[in-house]
């Protein structure tokens, strides 16, 4: 057989392979054991089905590359996203059966729940339940799903870093935000206390709030009867930028719980020596007393986009900005006392919204085209983290 000839079985081989992949039923599994062991790794839940149609599209176009690349990014450990839709019940039953699903593998699921009321302060994410009555019912529901099966939460991503306050959805009394943190501390007592669950906090991420600010924020939602705090939800800073603020914000909620004022914490601006001098002469916990965190590292493997300069009114770079690429893999071991996991919260593919950077839209003005609204999948910039993946996807 020729060098060609060989090329082109492993070629087809391989298509075959990712095809089968790809449009195989899950495979069915045996009754969760009685005594489920702790959990190995990180859980991987089905694919968006449009990521598993633009799958099929490469191959059939010979692109098996760029189709296995697509594959590794879906088959990578993600979160499972509830976003309030359907009643109680049904919101019951679906987080029973994503916890049990991840039980029956061994594997901890990582649940985002994303339907606080006035959710994304009325932008591309809009929604959320009706109100706080409605909300904590659907918490209520969210905790009879678990039960006592393992599972991290991801309470309310932008809950925190953009209350009501921030965006001009509050009244003069303030009583918007002063429900949002009730709704929060809610949730974080409600789920808390489960068996198996962990929960952390919305602290937004590096590049949007100081410390001094996002401190007294956590406090109010309840950080004190929560594990932690997250950070960098759908955002794109570097690993090294997160761990340093994570370890600042954890450091400076030690100091707050023993009676200080987050005013005098060091911030993310502080020069590194300064700031870790502080540390040093004021916060004598040690991490295992300490308030841990995770980050999202599903599409920070390039860090931030940096907007061309005076181009767009409002260049939203956090908006689908083009040249990204996939970050760390998941994991529970990061080497980081004070940082319990790296995750793939944000759905890596899946769009931002339809991004108008300022401009009368409807396209955006940096692609050329109109994106796809918030949650859809997006194919060209799926590729684009594919392709700009670091450390890479793929050998």
């Amino acid at each position: 057989m020729t060098a060609r000839a060989r090329t082109r079985t492993l070629s087809v081989a391989a298509a075959t392979a990712a095809l089968a992949a790809v449009t195989a039923a899950a495979p069915a599994h045996a009754a969760a054991p009685a005594h489920v062991a702790p959990p190995a790794a990180l859980y991987t839940p089905p694919a968006n089905p449009d990521a598993n149609a633009q799958i099929l599209d490469l191959l059939r176009h010979g692109r098996l590359q760029d189709a296995a690349g697509v594959l590794a990014m879906t088959r990578t450990p993600q979160a499972v996203w509830f976003d309030g839709g359907g009643t109680p019940a049904d919101v019951r039953k679906s987080v029973h059966a994503t916890v049990t699903s991840a039980a029956r593998r061994h594997a901890l699921p990582v649940l985002a729940l994303y339907n606080i009321p006035g959710r994304d302060c009325a932008q591309y994410s809009a929604g959320g339940a009706a109100d706080t009555a409605d909300y904590e019912a659907w918490i209520d529901a969210v905790r009879a799903g678990i039960g006592d099966q393992p599972a991290d939460v991801i309470l309310e991503p932008d809950s925190l870093a953009l209350l009501p306050s921030d965006c001009g959805m509050d009244d003069a009394q303030g009583s918007k935000t002063a429900e949002r943190y009730d709704e929060i501390h809610y949730a974080v007592d409600a789920l808390e206390p489960l068996a198996g669950t962990r929960v952390y906090l919305d602290a937004g991420h590096s590049g949007w709030h100081s410390v001094n600010d996002i401190v007294p924020r956590l406090v109010s939602g309840g950080i004190d009867d929560a594990t932690g705090f997250f950070l960098d939800i759908s955002n794109y800073r570097s690993d090294s930028e997160l761990a340093w603020y994570g370890k600042l914000i954890s450091s400076c909620l030690s100091y707050v719980s023993a009676g200080g004022d987050a005013g005098s914490c060091p911030n993310q601006y502080w020069p590194t020596a300064d700031a870790q001098s502080w540390l040093d002469a004021n916060v004598p916990a040690a991490p295992s007393a300490m308030k841990h965190f995770v980050t999202d590292t599903s599409r920070n493997g390039q860090g931030p986009w940096t907007p061309p300069a005076g181009v767009y009114p409002d260049p939203q770079d956090w908006c689908n900005p083009p040249g990204r690429g996939t970050g760390a893999r998941p994991t529970l071991n990061t080497g980081d006392p004070l940082q319990d996991a790296k995750l793939w919260v944000k759905i890596p593919g899946e769009s931002d919204g339809q991004c108008t950077r300022g401009t009368a839209g409807p396209a955006d003005p940096e692609r050329g085209y109109q994106d796809p609204a918030a949650g859809a999948w997006f194919p060209q910039q799926a590729l684009e983290l594919v392709r700009n993946a670091n450390p890479k996807l793929l050998p």
